[in-house]
């Protein structure tokens, strides 16, 4: 009985030991076995955690996360996929609370806006109604210019709203149609927000250096103005008018900061590269506001099989949940990035030169992938190019518009007029061929393994010094053990053993005397064990 209560000692000891030095066990998957496999990396850079989900063979994705008690503006980055986030967004609210989406750079995207305003300098503002306006206007510019059907019911509307500040996100689901990047967004939300941005006398839309005054006169610098200058005149004229009426729709875009200064209802500063933008359910550190839908929201989440409403909506607020199947992708170039002497208007294609292949901000985030399509497509004395990529990160997709190079693989010929695409698979480290030409539509090539020069390396574990961090199973986000180093306790077994549970000879009796307890008498009735564990306890 000694050498039990010497032991039960040392247990206490160790015990007590590990409560003042936590050890952060390794996350364990506990997602049910139809869900995707388990990835749950956390690391200190985003640059870290970009290379890892690029090397990731599994459909994953990038999140921010900010930690209660830390440095401002300091985050965390999580790599792992929609489905398990979700799951343990749910479980674990205080650690999972502040969480951000990161849209990667170049990714195909949805239309966003983050909306806000100082309630104290902006009495008697109608935010509702402000909010109501604006995806109207927004709506009809998507049909003008895209020709896209849109109402209140396609777009998401959360709220995080306090005493203070009127704060809104709107996240348009459009049917099958998707921007190229955030970056294009940011210049079509520019463009059509360009009357309440300008001066009167600075145009709408693209065309910034126009001049809307111009003289009445039918001659113009002391000769005779043909009737082609006179109807470009008129047009100029009629285009001045109307944007001088869209300024005032818009003049509700304006409000005042905390400093009385005038400002835009509309962020402008959220459409840039890897930005991180606030999730459904997440507030700010240090704030109690999260996102929720707004109690004016008309857009109806469509769940699939398995998928609760509340989680098509955390589905439907992510910026870059957009799918490759069926979608059009939208584009705004504007005039310093193109040759062409086009308006902003005509280019809803969003193409590149036709002739040159892509360089400068027309090259993919994977430029070496960009050049091994290139030497595909220029072979056998035809000079191909690539007239514009899209790259869809929840399938981490680069998609090639190809031109000038129609070989077919389904017709075993050159197409005579439609052109074909080229389709690379990051996760699978392959490409095949894809066809714009009706009779292909639903063609899809043999899929062709990627050089291994320019494949990003599959990579499920990483060294403990990769991973600064880890969490456990009570969702606790600590830093993790520097590896082959061993934890300190501050407090030590009695006789400084370095086998706290006793040396090799204790356990070699002990075993020998079970063997000989379980050889020569019966079981050992339950009455009987809690009888000495009481008779322990009392001493």
């Amino acid at each position: 009985m000694r050498r039990w209560g010497d032991r039960m000692k040392k247990v206490e000891q160790l015990a007590q030991s590990f409560q003042l030095n936590p050890l952060a066990s390794r996350y364990k998957p506990r997602l049910w076995p139809c869900q995707p496999s388990s990835v749950w990396k956390l690391f200190p850079r985003q640059s870290m955690a970009i290379g890892f989900a690029q090397s990731c063979k599994e459909a994953v994705h990038m999140f921010a996360l900010e930690k209660e008690n830390t440095p401002q503006g300091q985050r965390i980055y999580l790599v792992t996929s929609y489905t398990e986030l979700w799951h343990y967004y749910r479980t674990y609210t205080q650690s999972l609370m502040h969480c951000y989406e990161v849209i990667p750079e170049g990714a195909v995207c949805k239309l966003y806006f983050d909306l806000e305003f100082h309630k104290p300098s902006n009495k008697g503002a109608d935010g509702k109604a402000m909010v109501s306006s604006l995806i109207k206007y927004v709506c009809d510019k998507l049909m003008e210019v895209y020709g896209i059907e849109c109402s209140t019911k396609n777009v998401l509307n959360l709220d995080s709203s306090t005493g203070d500040k009127f704060s809104r996100h709107l996240i348009f689901n459009l049917e099958n149609a998707a921007f190229k990047d955030n970056i294009h967004v940011g210049w079509f939300i520019h463009a059509i927000l360009q009357p309440i941005l300008s001066t009167p006398k600075s145009g709408c839309f693209m065309n910034v250096g126009m001049n809307s005054e111009a003289p009445s006169s039918k001659t113009r610098g002391g000769h005779d103005v043909s009737l082609e200058e006179e109807e470009d005149e008129l047009a100029e004229n009629q285009k001045a008018k109307r944007c001088k009426k869209e300024e005032t729709d818009l003049r509700f875009l304006q409000v005042k900061n905390k400093d009385a200064q005038d400002c835009l209802f509309v962020d402008l500063g959220v459409y840039t590269r890897n930005r991180n933008f606030r999730l459904y359910k997440s507030s700010k550190v240090g704030k109690n506001a999260a996102f929720n839908v707004a109690d004016d929201n008309t857009f109806t989440a469509k769940p699939e099989k398995g998928v609760s409403v509340e989680e098509s909506v955390f589905l439907a607020s992510l910026v870059c949940n957009v799918s490759f199947t069926g979608q059009r992708i939208l584009t705004w170039d504007i005039p310093e990035m193109k040759e062409s002497k086009t308006s902003g208007c005509q280019n809803q294609s969003g193409s590149a030169s036709n002739s040159d292949p892509i360089s400068g901000y027309l090259s993919s985030p994977h430029q070496e992938v960009d050049n091994f399509v290139l030497t595909v497509v220029k072979k056998n004395g035809i000079h191909g190019g690539i007239r514009r990529w899209n790259y869809f990160a929840a399938e981490q997709l680069l998609v090639y518009d190809i031109s000038k190079y129609r070989w077919c693989e389904n017709v075993d010929r050159f197409h005579k007029s439609n052109n074909i695409m080229i389709v690379v698979d990051l996760k699978e480290e392959v490409w095949y061929q894809k066809c714009h030409d009706p009779q292909c539509r639903n063609f899809r090539s043999s899929s062709y393994p990627l050089p291994q020069e320019i494949c990003v390396s599959y990579i499920l574990t990483l060294d403990e010094e990769d991973q600064a961090y880890l969490m456990d199973d009570a969702g606790n986000i600590e830093p993790s053990q520097a590896p082959k180093q061993t934890p300190q306790s501050t407090v030590r077994p009695e006789g400084g053993s370095a086998d706290a549970w006793g040396d090799g000879q204790d356990d070699q009796d002990y075993l020998e005397s079970l063997d000989n307890f379980e050889q020569n008498n019966e079981e050992i009735s339950d009455q009987l064990l809690l009888t000495c564990v009481a008779d322990f306890d009392s001493k």
